[in-house]
Parts: structure tokens; sequence; C-alpha cells
């Protein structure tokens, strides 16, 4: 009998980490019903951490908010309150890319999500956990700050509108009222390392993936470089080159800016799940992602998963919605549009397809 952790990230706008984790876990038992498995569904600090952070903090909290969507549509969400009054505020949840109907490049803005964390202030949160993965925009995390005091104006002297397209008119920033941070701090609970400018930042790495397109990159980037130098000029230290700046349409650099400072989202989550001393009795594990790429060895839940087995002395095997990297961390590797037939079949029915997925890296042990 084999001891089998089975712990992937959600695959994002097609199943959420607990489902996939039951798929596979059930495949893996219709070939080897005699071994012990462990699910532990992950998140990195985007989609889904909120639902990671409940399930495994005894008396956490869920307190509802109503808010501005991305685009300014109300939208219901919620944020968490753990034992010992940390916070944590998920942007997915108020400003993320499942709350939009249509890709909104330029409009698409996180003040919700500063509302929400301001609702957690007002709730006597002691310290923030601030979850930004999933954003749906590209606007420096200006949106977020005005939610929480800060104010952007034009060369008029007017409140810039929302947004990556409000940027290109910011010609002031007054800073003197944004809402102090809780005792505690705040924490930016984020996969990515990116930059806010250049050709690894955030309109060029991420623009795209929101629905910008190739002639909209260069005008997001120099509506964040703008945002940038006029906050600089108001005295804000914040290095734009900083890693993570870029993260979540460059939210990470208005939250640093604010004086959160940035933590590896996997690694936090799996802490808080206590997976580093579940992994350490297994004798295989099994994580995933929907799309395993490139950017997937830069802090994102499979790395920090393979790198805990690697050390546990545990075989790690891969299942993803679909691979397009090198698989060779893995004792195992497949994807679930191949034996689906394609990507689209696969997120059809993830489920189905990470059945068969659970079942195949079953019978390669």
């Amino acid at each position: 009998m084999s001891v089998v952790v089975v712990a992937p990230d959600s695959f994002k706008g097609s199943a959420s980490a607990a489902e996939i984790a039951a798929a596979l876990a059930a495949g893996w038992q219709d070939e080897r019903p005699a071994d012990r498995i462990v699910p532990v569904p992950m998140a990195d600090g985007g989609e889904g951490t909120l639902d990671a952070f409940e399930a495994a903090v005894p008396g956490a909290v869920r307190h509802p908010v109503r808010v501005p969507g991305p685009t300014g549509e109300p939208v219901d969400a919620t944020w968490l309150m753990l034992p010992g009054g940390t916070a944590l505020v998920e942007l997915a949840e108020t400003s993320g890319l499942g709350r939009l109907t249509s890709p909104a490049p330029f409009a698409a803005h996180t003040v919700g999500f500063g509302l929400a964390i301001a609702d957690a202030l007002a709730a006597d949160a002691t310290g923030l956990l601030l979850a930004i993965g999933g954003s749906s925009s590209t606007d420096g995390g200006a949106g977020a700050l005005t939610a929480l005091g800060a104010r952007f104006l034009d060369a008029d002297g007017r409140d810039i509108p929302p947004g990556n397209a409000g940027l290109a008119a910011v010609a002031t920033a007054d800073l003197s009222r944004l809402a102090p941070l809780p005792p505690g701090g705040a924490r930016i609970l984020s996969d990515v390392t990116s930059p806010l400018l250049g050709p690894s930042g955030a309109a060029a790495v991420f623009g795209p993936q929101k629905g910008a397109t190739e002639g909209d990159v260069p005008a997001l980037e120099a509506s964040l470089r703008r945002f940038a130098e006029v906050v600089g000029a108001a005295g804000a230290t914040t290095d734009p080159d900083a890693p993570g700046a870029g993260a979540a349409g460059g939210t990470g650099f208005g939250l640093l800016l604010w004086g959160a400072r940035m933590a590896p989202g996997a690694e936090a989550v799996g802490e808080a799940l206590g997976l580093p001393a579940t992994i350490a009795s297994a004798d295989v594990v099994i994580t995933g992602e929907g799309r395993f790429d490139s950017q997937s060895a830069s802090g994102k839940v499979p790395a920090y998963v393979s790198g805990l087995a690697r050390r546990a002395g545990a075989r790690v095997m891969l299942a993803a919605g679909s691979i397009q990297a090198p698989t060779h961390d893995f004792a195992a590797a497949v994807a679930l549009a191949d034996l689906a037939g394609s990507p689209s079949a696969a997120i059809a029915d993830p489920a189905r397809w990470a059945r068969a997925a659970g079942a195949a890296l079953a019978r390669r042990l």
C-alpha cells in the first residue's frame, strides 16, 4: 500500500482544486484501491485561495461584502477572517477575470478589491493576506489605492476614471489620506515575480491574457509608466522593477506602494494547510494546474509541491489540463487535453478527464 498525496491547484475557468483533487483520487483508486489517498487542494494566491484557507483553518469566518466589480457592476463577494485577527482578501473574488462578461483591458479596475480590504480593516483586522492572482485589470493597483483613500487627479484637478485608461491622464497623486496598514502589516500572496514595466512586465506578459491585442500593449504600458512616474513624484519610493510589482496587472506595485510586502503564494497556502508535514510521510505526490508552461517553475503550485516531494523522497507526478513545458522533474506526467483529444473537450468535462488522468498515473507507478 502506498500513501498518495493529491495536491493540485485549480484548473482556472474549468474546475476548482477540490474538484480536480477528488477526480484524480478517484481515478487513482480505480487502479490501486488499496492505496491511501490524502487530498490537499492547493492554491497560489489566485482563485481558490480563500477556499483553501477556509478548509484548512478551523474557526475561519467568511464575511460578505458587496462592491463594484471590475467594470463597475455590483458583485457579491466575501473575505475571510482567520483566528487571531488576520484577514484574507482575494482579488479574484471582487476584481477577477471571472467577474467579467467580456474582456475590458482598458476599463477593468481593482476598486472592489480595495473596498473589500477597507471592509476588513473596518472589522478590526490586525493583519492582511492579500491574494492577488486572477486579476482582470492592468490598472497598477490604482483602483485599490483609491478605495483605500488615495486620489489620482488629471491636469484639471479632477479624479481620473478607474482602469488603465484613466492612468493615461493622471497628472498628480495625493497619497496623504491612504489608510494605514494594520498593526500586523499586509502580505501579498502571489506567484508572479515580474516587474511593473518592460518586456516581462504587467502589460507585455499579462495584458494579452486579459484580452489586450498586440496593438493595445504599448498603450497599457505607457499608462502604467506614467502612473509610476506620477506616484514617484508624489514621494512614493516603490521601485517599478521590484519583483512582483507587475503581478495582477500592477496591483503588486500599488500594494507595495501602500507598504505591503511580497510573500510566495503557494508556500503561504501550503504552510496553512500543513502540506510539508503531510508530504513528509507520502510515497507518491500528484500535483497539477490548468496549464503547465514556462511560468510554472516560478513559484506556482506544481513547482512548490514538487520541491516538497523531492525533499521528502517521494515520487512526484503531474496532471495538467495542457502541458507546454518540459516535465523532466516529474516521474510521470499526463495532460487532460491529450486524453480527451483536445483542450476544448477536456475543459468541457474536467472531472471525467481528471479521473482518467489519475488512473493513467497510477498505471505508470
